[in-house]
């Protein structure tokens, strides 16, 4: 029997769990490896993952929809004439803004980084964003402004492993990535969830804020740090600057204030800050809870601040961090794709990033555009007198994915164009102009950077079915129609990967000392991991697994705390809208659903979209156990089937992101934005609930 077996990495979260993958005469099976991150474990997502692969109504031909009608079959060249001829027109009458790319976390390094500049070289269009816009800017923003450089972990999973303590505040990692918990067994946990979740269900420690009030719990629990004495302030002149611009607003938040906003009682408050302060060692953990919000920075730098007063980031067996959520959350927003950034993850303002970068693209610096649109604000310009006119979407399914979702999709169908990348019919590819149908994780080599840092390797196992291309084809294809020089776009991904290194050298996330080769010998290779010249070091850089032992990234070498307040959600609940609705992910579905709901274990086992609700809150509402529900906001309505938990706050109900239609949560969700980072608030809205009228046959 026919065998082909390769080493490669999950498709879905970003602890990217270490797999093989095994052919046998086209039945393709995974079993999970000793990798550190996942040590031989898998979810049940990375189990039934090849069976998307299969899947029924796979793309494998480029379509085309002529006028209003249906998409139809149509050959490569063909369809490609056809955008770049639409392009020109499009940036011929209202210039390259007038074109916009949407791409995603899941895409590969390369991919992201040709993404990057094939909308600033080929299109000249500043309006480039990604889905982690919607996920990961808060953190990163926070990040950034605290240490001076972003890494969602900047040290290795496997050092939650010898924790005392972790708080780990608006995450649920027993339900999103599994595998990670058999890092956190040995440690106490403070969980910071509105709901009890099965990461909460584990904890010593439960805080359940009212959603919208985190970042009062965090400033009540620095209040608590200093007036009780377990402020580090030795490591605070050492380490740090800003620390009393920070208490300033802090001093007003005293616990019993907090307990007012937050709902958490006072003792609780206490606790945890008593928890972490005498742990020998001790960590500070955020996740998507903490981060969709309208002070979503804020309330990332909250949390950074009281891991700062007791001394924490920066400490051997210590730390503060984030966990990343999908594939290449990392990687995606290091190389360009993101609206703010250039490669290297260096910003698209500073005249000497740009210079560098355009050297290396062979442009003139000038001619770079400057900085573009937060994806939300990107999606809502569609069709609008100075928006964009057509948009390219790679490996993302915004239709689904973005707030309020019902403008989002009547602001798509504006466009003149929009194009989808895919290896699967989205709800996205279904209001498309052309789909291109592309590979997808088992089809391609490329290189993936996880939650920690570190650089992996992608192999390939089958070849392109049908008539799929990769997206590196797909953008030179296009970029050389649009006048560009055929060198200028490579499709080999270690020779894009080389080039990406070189523009990253010198930045923050600097990959110029890692190679296909050292990759592939299995070193394990953490950015920044700088080139170091043969004659004068002859041993390559080992990577860097721990950042800021020594020094933080800004130039002074110290951390900065952040001045923040609470002033709470960007919307309040009334009359019409009492309760509060915030949304979140499920074990059985990733992201949007695209792939685990073509997958029958999964689809079987959490069928249809549910909102969680206290049995209090459904009594007085109407609402029966298992009955279809409505829920309503001033965007929209949603149904979802409901399922009593009276470990939820009465005042709030919890829907999952993953499902289509009318069981879209996406429907509800308000697109305010985060002044800082440009991520929207899906984690409060306002909405009522009442019983609904089960479909008829």
């Amino acid at each position: 029997m026919a065998r082909h077996q390769v080493a490669t990495h999950c498709p879905y979260c970003a602890l990217q769990c270490g797999t093989e993958l095994t052919d046998r005469e086209g039945a393709v099976s995974v079993s999970p490896s000793s990798f550190p991150v996942n040590r031989g474990g898998l979810c049940r997502k990375g189990w039934t993952a090849p069976e998307v692969l299969g899947s029924a109504d796979r793309l494998y031909e480029p379509q085309l929809r002529i006028g209003r009608g249906e998409l139809a079959p149509v050959g490569w060249e063909e369809v490609l004439d056809r955008i770049a001829t639409n392009l020109e027109e499009i940036i011929a009458e209202s210039g390259p803004d007038a074109v916009g790319i949407f791409g995603g976390g899941g895409l590969t390094n390369e991919k992201a980084y040709a993404l990057g500049k094939f909308a600033r070289v080929a299109l000249g269009s500043s309006r480039i964003d990604y889905n982690g816009r919607f996920c990961m800017a808060a953190a990163a923003t926070a990040g950034n402004a605290a240490f001076g450089v972003d890494r969602g972990l900047p040290f290795p999973v496997t050092d939650l492993g010898e924790a005392e303590v972790i708080l780990l505040a608006g995450g649920n990692p027993a339900e999103t990535m599994p595998p990670l918990m058999q890092h956190l067994e040995g440690a106490r946990l403070v969980v910071v969830d509105p709901r009890r979740s099965a990461t909460a269900e584990r904890a010593e420690l439960h805080l359940r804020p009212r959603p919208g009030t985190d970042l009062a719990l965090a400033l009540g629990l620095l209040h608590i740090a200093v007036t009780e004495g377990w402020h580090d302030s030795e490591y605070t002149a050492r380490r740090t600057t800003g620390f009393e611009r920070t208490w300033a607003r802090a001093v007003t938040w005293w616990p019993e204030r907090v307990e007012r906003v937050t709902g958490v009682p006072v003792s609780a408050q206490r606790q945890a800050v008593r928890m972490l302060a005498r742990a020998r060692s001790s960590y500070v953990l955020t996740g998507r809870g903490a981060e969709q919000h309208g002070d979503g920075a804020d309330t990332v730098s909250g949390f950074i601040n009281l891991a700062l007063a007791l001394g924490l980031p920066g400490t051997r067996g210590s730390g503060y961090g984030c966990l990343t959520g999908q594939g290449n959350g990392q990687g995606g927003r290091e190389h360009g794709q993101k609206a703010d950034q250039l490669p290297g993850y260096r910003s698209i303002t500073d005249p000497a990033a740009r210079a560098h970068v355009a050297e290396v693209w062979g442009v003139a610096e000038k001619a770079l555009p400057g900085p573009g649109l937060p994806a939300t604000r990107l999606l809502e310009s569609a069709g609008t007198p100075e928006g964009i006119r057509a948009l390219l979407v790679f490996g993302a399914n915004p239709v689904l994915s973005a707030p309020h979702a019902g403008l989002a999709r009547a602001q798509l169908s504006k466009l003149d164009l929009l194009v989808v990348a895919d290896f699967l019919p989205s709800e996205t590819t279904r209001m498309a102009d052309v789909v291109l149908p592309v590979t997808q994780w088992a089809e391609e080599e490329g290189t993936m950077t996880n939650l920690e840092g570190r650089v992996l390797r992608r192999r390939a196992l089958l070849p392109p079915p049908g008539s799929t291309r990769s997206d590196l084809d797909v953008l030179r294809g296009l970029a050389t129609r649009l006048g560009q020089p055929e060198s200028r776009f490579p499709t080999r991904p270690s020779t894009v990967f080389d080039e990406l290194a070189h523009a990253s050298a010198g930045g923050p996330a600097d990959y110029s000392g890692i190679d296909y080769e050292r990759l592939d010998s299995g070193q394990a290779l953490h950015w920044p991991c700088p080139k170091t010249p043969d004659e004068q070091v002859p041993t390559p850089h080992p990577g860097t697994p721990r950042l800021f032992l020594e020094s933080f990234a800004h130039p002074d070498g110290r951390a900065r705390f952040a001045a923040v307040d609470w002033h709470g959600p960007a919307e309040d609940t009334n009359h019409e809208y009492p309760l509060v609705a915030t949304t979140g992910r499920i074990s059985g579905h990733y992201q949007t659903g695209e792939q685990t709901r073509r997958v029958d274990e999964l689809a079987t086992a959490e069928p249809e979209s549910f909102v969680r609700l206290h049995p209090d809150t459904a009594a007085r509402r109407g609402v029966h156990d298992g009955q279809l529900a409505r829920v309503s906001s001033a965007r929209g309505a949603t149904l979802a089937r409901a399922r009593l938990d009276d470990s939820i706050r009465p005042d709030t109900l919890f829907l999952p992101i993953h499902y289509a239609g009318a069981g879209c949560a996406n429907l509800l969700t308000n697109p305010v934005l985060d002044p800082r980072s440009g991520i929207p608030e899906f984690k409060v809205a306002a909405v009522s609930i009442s019983s609904a009228e089960e479909p008829s046959a």
